[in-house]
Parts: structure tokens; C-alpha cells; sequence
């Protein structure tokens, strides 16, 4: 089993908590030709009709003007990593029962899987805690499918 592993640079803005308020903002990017991979919303609960937008990759001049011009700017909080392979029953708690073991704390995460293949984004605090994380992603990437299965029925 192996892994696909980057970390994204993330830009972020507040925005409106009503409709249209997120594509108001990626009206922005759209126009500017951005291919986004990676969009993220949350409400703000200490601020009423507030929320926050992540995207990303936000890449070349006009993209990058276009973002500025939405009102996101580059952020270094939460780091995000990538993570792309083959999919296998229990992967993600396997995944993130080695993170916890490793007194990881995850500030989010997100996992699909289309066909055999599944691609996350999870994000950590700090650039350290996803450096570890990353480690432990490699030592699970020389896992074989065969053990992974055999360890999920165990």
C-alpha cells in the first residue's frame, strides 16, 4: 500500500453567512481560472452571520490577485496535508488510531473515496505535529493491502 502525500498552502477570508456568500468569493477565483482542489466553510460562533472559507491551491499571479482581491490571504494556521492511495477497509481508523497512539490531535478531517482510490485532507495545529503525522503515514505506506485487510478483521 502506498501513499501520496502534500501539504497545501491554504488561503483563507471571512465571509458572509448567507446564501451566496461563498460564491461571491469564488466568483473571484472562477474568473481568474483557478482549479481549486481543496474548499473548506465554517460558521463563526463567536461572530453571528460570519463564516470562514478555505481554499486551495491558490497559484500564479492573477490567481493570486484574484484571492487578494476576494479578501483571502495566505494562512499558516491550521497546516493541511493531502493524502492520496489505495483504498482499503478500516484505512481511516487504522490512519487515525496510529495518529492518536502518537498523541496526535487532529483539527480536522475530511476522507472520500471514489472506486479503489480515496483522497483526505487532514489538518493539524502545528507543522510539527504534521510532520509526525506524515511519518507515521510512511511507515503505514509500507504496509501491504493483504495486512491491512487481516488487521481490520482482527
Amino acid at each position: 500500500m502506498s501513499f501520496k502525500l502534500d501539504r497545501i498552502h491554504v488561503w483563507s477570508g471571512e465571509v458572509a453567512d448567507q446564501a451566496g456568500g461563498v460564491a461571491a468569493k469564488l466568483a473571484f477565483l472562477a474568473q481568474a481560472g483557478a482549479n481549486l482542489e481543496y474548499i473548506y466553510t465554517h460558521r463563526l460562533p463567536h461572530q453571528p452571520g460570519m463564516g470562514m472559507l478555505y481554499v486551495a491551491p491558490v497559484t500564479g499571479p492573477l490567481v493570486t490577485r484574484a484571492a487578494k482581491s476576494a479578501g483571502l490571504h495566505e494562512t499558516n494556521s491550521p497546516i493541511v496535508l493531502r493524502v492520496e492511495g489505495d483504498n482499503a477497509a478500516g484505512l481511516a481508523h487504522r490512519l487515525t488510531q496510529q495518529w492518536a497512539l502518537e498523541g496526535l490531535s487532529l483539527h480536522g478531517l475530511t476522507m472520500s473515496v471514489l472506486g479503489e482510490k480515496f483522497v483526505g485532507y487532514v489538518s493539524f495545529d502545528t507543522v510539527a505535529d504534521a510532520n509526525r503525522a506524515a511519518a507515521i503515514l510512511g511507515d503505514l505506506g509500507s504496509i501491504t493491502s493483504a495486512e491491512l485487510k487481516a488487521a481490520a478483521e482482527k
